[in-house]
């Protein structure tokens, strides 16, 4: 028996069981709408105005940042590894240090433009 069918029948019976709960609670469950029920819910608070606000520019730096430097990390962790596995020398403590030496620049130019305080 080929892997695929394997994988196929095990989507099938995914889907199948999907379908069958999703029926079960369409059919079990009570369902009594009212117009207190339908309207929108937002941590107990009623809703009033708008529902649109607006979001501060400030926000999207640290989550630009935060991107930046989090995208960066994960490239540390392969490396890691392959450091340890392999004699790799000197040669690959310099290419982290250009690495990590690139990413403090850019943690220093964001803090000299004032990119790093809150207010």
């Amino acid at each position: 028996m080929s892997p695929y069918v394997v994988v196929a029948a095990v989507v099938v019976v995914g889907l199948l069981l999907f379908v069958a709960a999703m029926g079960a609670r369409r059919l079990l469950a009570p369902s009594a709408p009212t117009r207190a029920k339908l309207t929108t819910y937002e941590s107990g608070v009623d809703p009033v105005g708008q529902g649109w606000a607006q979001t501060q520019v400030r926000y999207f730096v640290y989550a630009f940042l935060y991107v930046i430097f989090a995208v960066d990390a994960v490239y540390l962790f392969p490396w890691a590894l392959v450091v340890r596995s392999s004699d790799l020398g000197a040669a690959s403590l310099v290419e982290i240090g250009v690495f990590i030496g690139v990413l403090l620049v850019g943690l220093v130019h964001a803090a000299r433009r004032g990119l790093l305080r809150w207010v």
